[in-house]
């Protein structure tokens, strides 16, 4: 087992735009091929979107070499982890290393299909997409890919919300888990959630660009907002997020409809001190990484849930420096994806 408590800051300080931009902007090792796909989730009405990247030359699959990712509360999957800036993407870092990468939106989000109650107004109807209704998705997703691939596992890969959803997916299904990277997990906490809303909850929210962009610079300080977000990174995110909401974008002004779901969850369970899923029921190896200025999910939280991995063979605790929730698309990704890689290339070795 190994434990990184200390923050990367030093190797954080090393990593200025230009270099980032320079590493990022390497053409891929392998041509990539990508396949989409709609999944049927057995509910009438509701499918979910999947979407995969891999070398065009791969004929052979195995559980190693394959990862799915699921997102957050608020945004879709794809313009966060297959957003290409400075020339490739998170998915695209990882496929071209030679492995099988999928993403799904769960419904209500990007592609997928977003449940009727959403064209309603919020008020009329209560929280939608809970996390036992993600979980379910995440279910029929993995249940895909494993028919198509004929594996029997693969690797799960979590970002916010979508920790809580692939950890208690892997609770229960444990059999069909390799590896489990929770990023920016969310734990038991005394302060409200960045997406906490004041007076009862509707089915969804709604929000606003100028809105995104204060919640990812929460906590940051003003001295190093500057250059927090590579030039051009924020524009291209916010473009591809609130056009994967169509009815969203037509309303004035534009806004992003999340469901509330996860809000809810977070109300009922995270900030009432009772956990959605108990680690020590995750028996696979175990990556925790964060950033250090996340405001969204401390990596305080982290910290306290390593300690409960108390049967995971094999954890890892990351802490990357100088960035936020969102640190996938700031100034030292780079260190995010390469912990990420590490992790799951070392799983070839076992």
């Amino acid at each position: 087992m190994l434990l990184r408590l200390g923050i990367l800051v030093a190797v954080a300080l090393g990593f200025a735009h230009p270099s980032i931009a320079k590493e990022t902007s390497a053409p891929p090792a392998a041509k990539l091929v990508m396949e989409e796909a709609m999944v049927p989730t057995g509910e009438p009405g509701i499918s979910i979107y999947v979407r995969n990247k891999r070398p065009a030359d791969m004929k052979n699959f195995s559980p190693e070499r394959t990862i799915l990712f699921v997102h957050g509360s608020t945004y879709p999957a794809e313009t966060a982890f297959d957003l290409k800036l400075a020339g490739t993407s998170w998915m695209e870092y990882i496929a071209s290393r030679g492995y099988d990468v999928w993403l799904v939106d769960l419904r209500g989000y990007g592609k997928s299909s977003r449940p009727k109650e959403m064209s309603l107004p919020p008020e009329q109807n209560e929280p939608l997409v809970r996390t036992v209704t993600a979980v379910k998705d995440v279910g029929s997703a993995v249940d895909h890919i494993l028919a198509k691939r004929k594996l029997s596992k693969l690797n799960l890969l979590g970002w916010s919300w979508g920790t809580t959803i692939m950890a208690t997916y892997t609770t229960e299904n444990a059999a069909k888990v390799n590896r489990l990277v929770l990023y920016a997990p969310q734990w038991l906490r005394d302060t409200p959630s960045l997406t906490a809303q004041p007076g009862p909850l509707g089915a969804y929210r709604s929000v606003k660009r100028e809105a995104a962009l204060a919640r990812w610079l929460t906590g940051v300080a003003e001295d190093k907002k500057k250059d927090l977000i590579p030039a051009g990174f924020f524009d291209a995110w916010a473009d591809a997020t609130f056009a994967s909401d169509p009815e969203g974008a037509k309303m004035n002004p534009p806004v992003l409809r999340a469901p509330n779901g996860t809000v809810a969850d977070s109300k009922d369970f995270w900030q009432a001190g009772k956990p959605v899923y108990d680690p020590a029921k995750i028996t696979v190896p175990t990556l925790l990484i964060g950033a250090e200025w996340d405001q969204d999910t401390p990596v305080t939280l982290a910290r306290t849930l390593y300690s409960l991995l108390v049967n995971a063979p094999e954890k890892r605790l990351v802490t990357i420096g100088e960035g936020t929730h969102t640190v996938l698309m700031e100034k030292n990704r780079m260190q995010l994806f390469r912990e990420v890689q590490l992790f799951f290339d070392e799983g070839l070795k076992s």
